[in-house]
């Protein structure tokens, strides 16, 4: 007679609890176990709680492959799933075996939990596990499929309602009834002062700072007082929610015809040769949005600029807008726009760069850059990759509720009615500027130290974004290659490994569309490819989409700072303005509103996220990983303690990329 002792641990999430009767087959290399019923005295899973159990068989079972946990009704009652975190079995000779489980299981299921450590498919010997491989990677491929819904774009989860998800990758109960609530609460508050859906124009440029009474930040109270000041505006270039397109300029280009008389006055006594000589000069240059059609609204056109914007950093390290232009083509009803024309002339030229600057982040660096990578990168990972497997294992925290936000997104950010829907650009607007930009996304734009070396801003001061990120890259690069190399001895162990090719193979495929100009990998040749691909795809749905999404209600919900929609046309001339002009040219009421609840949702923190570096779904169980966790999470802790006593100096903090306010996964 021998004697295993199973512990159970059930998942501490609201609902994760069952009463149902939970039955457990172990299998050896010696055979296998009798189904015994996991029943002690009382409820034994409860919300967080872990039980202990016997279980007996006449004679040991060898080295200990599988477990098969199955899960039956309890008289009459109603489904009532289950969240099984992990179990442990301490076998007759005292060896302990971790089965990692982390989902939700429902009667009638029949979930085979694979033991020990990561292990990749050519390791595997025993019949059993080749098997139990086969069958999880197939019944994974055909729950997890890939969807086409664009020969130009790429692909997506098959899923088109959040309640098609398999339980694990759905947010938790508390979450979604925490969304639901703050939505309820903000269309209360919208709803009470009678804003919601109004048509009217804005009469004073101040009315809108009524719109939240209670949801406001020190940031976004700054931005609504400084966002006419120029030094405000070249700073958000480089540290608010898109610091992703600015560059050096070291010559115009001959459709920006900016001429040496003409901002030789914002110079400090230099010239425009000389200061790009010096590399103090940068440019914005907006052709990507050239051309893209705009939304009908109200009989007539919504409007976009597609210009440049010529940037100087001063002697007292500020980044100055020279000289703006809204348009790709110069001609006499396309002027360059100066610092010293009319007031409402200048503002109205920021006005309408920043518009298209910010439809441009949330289409391309937000949705298109992370939320759909994320998902490609999420699809490959649930396809090919067994549980056991070291990527899983590594990856699947980093894709926490990712399908589940998407199709959020889709069903009713983009929707019918849904914010984005309603900007200047329409849903198929972006649609069209995300095929222009995922045909040109290249390897080197995704990875942080290449894309900031391109760009000619390793120098420039006040970068914040670019100092707090290639930091983060290189924590995350230690960390990535310290794990690959524990599994990965030798560059022939990545080239034999099929599921990592695989993956790889697929993400190429669906995600970049076979386009080998990108520069995407096909295959894996080496340990150090793997690295820098897999640190890519950590930073990509952490670090970055972070930057690009945490301080939208802080920049944002002052709409004037960064509208989503623009009503009236680019000026043509100069001296014809007024701020009456500035507010015709602005939302109504009812879409700025719209637009800054927006920002409220996807800017909110909820109680139940993840920080960057923690892992509370223990997966890997060798001694070694966990200490490379804990390495880990000990150099993010020191960044973060680094990046508030740098804030604390900071008239304008940067926060966004502080440790503990960067999400684990693309969650919200």
């Amino acid at each position: 007679m021998a004697e295993y002792a199973l512990s159970v641990t059930t998942g501490a999430m609201k609902h994760a609890g069952t009463i149902d009767h939970v039955y457990v087959v172990l299998f050896g290399t010696e055979g296998q176990s009798g189904r015994t019923n996991l029943d002690n005295f009382g409820i034994d899973f409860r919300t967080g709680k872990t039980r202990t159990f016997s279980i007996k068989t006449s004679s040991s079972l060898g080295k200990l492959l599988l477990l098969k946990v199955e899960k039956d009704p309890r008289l009459c009652l109603k489904e009532d799933e289950w969240f099984c975190s992990e179990m442990v079995v301490t076998t007759p000779e005292g060896e302990e075996v971790f089965f990692p489980c982390h989902r939700w299981i429902y009667r009638g299921d029949n979930v085979a939990l694979r033991g020990g450590k990561a292990t990749k498919a050519f390791e595997d010997e025993h019949p059993l596990l080749i098997e139990h491989r086969k069958e999880e990677l197939k019944l994974r491929k055909s729950l997890y499929q890939w969807e086409v819904t664009d020969d130009k774009f790429l692909h997506n989860s098959h899923f088109k309602n959040i309640s098609e998800l398999p339980g694990e990758i759905r947010f938790s109960v508390s979450k979604s009834e925490q969304i639901s609530y703050k939505k309820r609460m903000t269309d209360a508050e919208l709803g009470f002062k009678s804003l919601a859906g109004a048509n009217k124009q804005w009469k004073h440029i101040n009315d809108m700072k009524k719109i939240f009474c209670f949801k406001k930040t020190t940031m976004s109270e700054y931005v609504s007082e400084h966002w006419k000041e120029d030094d405000f505006f070249g700073f958000q270039f480089l540290n608010a929610t898109n610091p992703n397109v600015i560059r050096r300029c070291a010559k115009l280009p001959p459709n920006f015809p900016v001429t040496e008389e003409t901002v030789t006055p914002f110079l400090a006594g230099s010239t425009l040769k000389k200061e790009m000589e010096n590399g103090n000069i940068f440019l914005v240059d907006q052709k990507i949005m050239d051309g893209i059609p705009t939304r009908e609204k109200d009989g007539g056109s919504l409007h976009i600029s597609a210009g440049f914007c010529l940037f100087y950093m001063n002697p007292e390290k500020k980044l100055m807008p020279l000289a703006i232009q809204l348009r790709q083509q110069p001609s006499e009803q396309n002027p360059i726009f100066l610092p010293s024309d009319p007031q409402t002339d200048w503002l109205l030229a920021k006005l309408f760069f920043k518009s298209a600057h910010v439809l441009e982040n949330q289409t391309v660096h937000h949705i298109l850059n992370t939320h759909c990578l994320a998902e490609v990168f999420a699809v490959a990972t649930l396809r090919c990759f067994p549980a056991v497997h070291p990527f899983y294992k590594l990856l699947i925290p980093h894709f926490r509720y990712t399908l589940h936000i998407n199709i959020f997104v889709r069903m009713s950010v983009l929707g019918p009615g849904g914010a984005l829907s309603e900007s200047s650009l329409g849903v198929d607007g972006m649609r069209e500027l995300m095929r222009r930009a995922l045909s040109n996304m290249t390897y080197s734009a995704l990875c942080l130290p290449d894309n900031i070396t391109a760009r000619g801003l390793e120098s420039i001061p006040g970068f914040y974004y670019r100092d707090d990120a290639l930091k983060l890259w290189n924590y995350i690069m230690s960390f990535v290659r310290s794990m690959v190399e524990l599994f990965y001895s030798s560059d022939s162990d990545v080239r034999k490994d099929t599921e990592l090719q695989e993956w790889i193979h697929e993400i190429f495929t669906h995600g970049f569309l076979e386009n080998k100009l990108s520069g995407i990998p096909t295959c894996f040749n080496t340990v150090g490819e793997v690295v820098k691909f897999t640190t890519m795809v950590i930073f990509t749905v952490t670090v970055q989409h972070a930057a690009v999404s945490n301080g939208q209600f802080d920049y944002h919900a002052w709409i004037p700072n960064g509208s989503l929609q623009l009503r009236g046309p680019p000026p043509t001339t100069k001296g014809q303005s007024s701020m009456q002009t500035v507010l015709e040219v602005l939302p109504n009421v009812g879409d700025t509103v719209k637009f800054a609840a927006l920002s409220w949702t996807l800017s909110s923190k909820y109680t139940n996220a993840v920080p960057l570096g923690e892992y509370p779904e223990e997966r890997f169980h060798e001694p070694a990983t966990k200490l490379m966790i804990k390495d880990f999470q000990a150099e993010l802790s020191y960044l973060t303690e680094e990046i508030n006593a740098r804030n604390s100096r900071l008239k304008v903090p940067y926060s966004y990329l502080n440790p503990a306010e960067i999400e684990n996964s693309v969650a919200v």
